[in-house]
């Protein structure tokens, strides 16, 4: 019964989630000292703790996307000036001890207790709340009267009758779910309802049933039973109740003893079972092992775990975003050159027949004294024609004859300039065309934040987008590298990531006598097999850098793609020409069927 492996996150932060994260936090950080606290985001907070002789940052987020609660490795960047309710924390709280983790019966939230040195000197104790809730979810300062010192995110009466979060209100607790936690389940009474007429499916019975319990982890319960999620709960056979039961107390068990197992939710790739976290992306992550979808990786904490899948979910969104305001650009100048070259071919298809305004104009001049004023036509043999034909010429009746004919004159002499600065403009056009098709496939194989970075540096060097300002002294990030193959024979193939990239491997870093691949007419990356030796090389070693060139292209679906080859002496960068264009000469072309190296299809 395995499920299609989904691309979303399920909410796997539930209440089962909570509190293994509460007994670790409890063994990590009880005792510990508050000796930093930030706010990098309007909705979240990292604490820097020093406990068991190291450091700790602490993140708690109330994003309404991600709310969660957990230790990280991740370094986030503070705003200028530190926000209202950070400065009230570091006045609350800063130097003080944390004195532990309280866990709310399976409830998304966690309180921390805090003792802290009041302005007088006084020693009290301070509440951190953090409420998990989707987009209600925040973060909250108690006092110890359970008054609210002020929270993260305020709610009037206007936003909720049914439970205000403003300073100097009394503290109450969200309102709890009409569930049963999973330590007080009575299975005598659970296999009871479920046979007694629950027509919901199964997966839904427990999610309505089991506090602390989501979707994840009801669909696991029913893998780990045998049982279709989807299955009406009333249709269940007495064994199949059996089973369900006998996993709820598995669970139940291993709860009351923390026995745990932190795993992160893997998306294999190309239906292979990754053996590492750079092998798939991950998709889920819960404090159980997840068995019926995609493939669990374990992890040493649920901490670990959570900031893991997190990190990458940001690091995927946040690319996800340079990419979409990158695309938005290039797209903007391709759409501008494409209604450019629209016009200046309407513009040649316009001065196509400038012969024919030249013949006119030199066949009235050769005729002027036989032509009669205010004629609207004449008929004129064409002496350059070999067959010897008559032409029909329009013309002005308000114009004498010699006036007709530098009328056509000034026609064509128009059309003939038309003509020659379409063409100059169309092959101006094509250029650029041909360059910001290559930047969209360099934008789409990008898988960095640091290679969208370099990306937009090149297109503001382009001048195509305005440059960033400069901040200060802050370190230059060093550059991304080509990719690297080593091939059979230990042949070494470099393939270009970006235009300033296939312009370096191109250009400065491969000899003359290396060869050179690039897709036939198809956007793609500067491919190098750097030659060893003064031996040739070989035909299937080509052929093969000529299957990554076109993995490497626009065409890395296809089959049959054609790839040019030919040695690095005989390709040429124009003047002028941007960034990844080159000109080449005497060269072969193969055709090829895309491989991507790593998995050898």
């Amino acid at each position: 019964m395995q499920q299609q492996v989904r691309s979303i996150s399920l909410m796997p932060f539930d209440g089962v989630v909570t509190k293994c994260v509460v007994d670790e936090l409890n063994k990590m950080l009880a005792g510990g000292r508050i000796e930093k606290i930030h706010q990098p985001e309007p909705d979240e907070i990292i604490m820097l703790v020093r406990s068991l002789g190291r450091n700790f940052k602490l993140l708690l987020s109330a994003s309404p996307s991600f709310p969660r609660i957990h230790i990280t490795e991740d370094s986030r960047e503070n705003p200028q000036s530190p926000p209202m309710f950070c400065m009230l924390l570091r006045k609350h709280l800063g130097g003080g001890k944390i004195t532990g983790f309280e866990f709310h019966n399976y409830e998304r939230m966690i309180t921390i207790h805090i003792e802290a040195v009041t302005e007088l000197g006084d020693l009290t104790e301070k509440k951190l709340i953090i409420e998990i809730m989707g987009r209600h979810s925040n973060i909250i300062l108690v006092n110890n009267e359970e008054r609210i010192i002020d929270a993260i995110k305020h709610v009037d009466n206007e936003t909720s009758s049914v439970r205000e979060v403003m300073p100097a209100r009394q503290y109450v607790l969200p309102p709890t779910q009409n569930k049963t936690s999973i330590d007080a389940l009575n299975f005598d009474e659970l296999k009871a309802e479920i046979k007694s007429g629950a027509n919901i499916a199964i997966e839904k019975f427990l999610l309505n049933k089991v506090k602390g319990f989501s979707p994840l982890l009801c669909r696991e319960i029913c893998h780990r039973s045998g049982i279709s999620p989807s299955l009406e709960a009333v249709s269940l056979s007495d064994g199949e109740v059996n089973k369900l039961c006998e996993s709820l107390g598995k669970l139940s068990e291993n709860l009351a003893a923390s026995r745990f197992s932190p795993c992160i939710i893997l998306k294999p790739e190309a239906g292979s079972k990754p053996m590492n976290l750079k092998d798939a992306t991950p998709i889920d992550f819960h404090c159980f092992e997840i068995t019926h979808l995609g493939v669990p990786f374990s992890m040493e904490s649920v901490n670990s775990a959570i900031d893991t899948f997190y990190s990458e979910k940001d690091r995927q969104d946040r690319l996800k975003q340079k990419k979409a305001d990158i695309l938005k650009v290039v797209n903007t100048h391709l759409e501008r050159c494409r209604k450019k070259k629209f016009i200046h071919e309407d513009n040649l298809r316009e001065a196509a027949d400038r012969e024919r305004l030249k013949l006119y104009g030199e066949l009235i001049t050769s005729n002027i004294y036989c032509i009669p004023l205010n004629a609207e036509s004449i008929r004129l043999l064409n002496y350059y024609s070999e067959d010897g034909e008559y032409v029909d010429i329009p013309l002005d009746p308000n114009l004498n004859p010699q006036q007709n004919a530098q009328m056509y004159f000034k026609r064509y002499s128009k059309a003939k300039s038309t003509h020659a600065y379409a063409l100059k403009q169309l092959s101006e056009i094509n250029s650029e065309i041909e360059y910001f098709e290559s930047v969209l496939h360099n934008i789409e194989a990008c898988e960095s934040i640091k290679e969208i970075d370099e990306i937009r540096q090149e297109l503001a060097e382009s001048g195509c987008i305005a440059a960033k300002a400069k901040q200060g002294n802050k370190k230059k990030d060093a550059p991304s590298s080509p990719i690297h193959y080593t091939l059979d024979k230990g042949y070494d193939v470099f393939v270009g990531r970006n235009n300033i990239q296939n312009d370096y491997l191109t250009l400065k870093a491969a000899s003359s006598n290396d060869i050179w691949l690039h897709t036939k007419n198809i956007p793609g990356s500067h491919v190098i097999i750097k030659k060893k030796g003064p031996e040739p090389i070989p035909d299937d070693i080509i052929i093969k850098a000529a299957r990554i060139a076109a993995y490497h292209s626009k065409a890395k679906f296809s089959s049959n793609v054609p790839v040019d080859y030919t040695q690095v002496k005989n390709v040429k960068k124009p003047n002028g020409a941007k960034p990844g264009m080159v000109i080449y000469e005497n060269y072969k072309t193969v055709y090829v069927t895309p491989i991507d190296i790593h998995s050898g299809v």
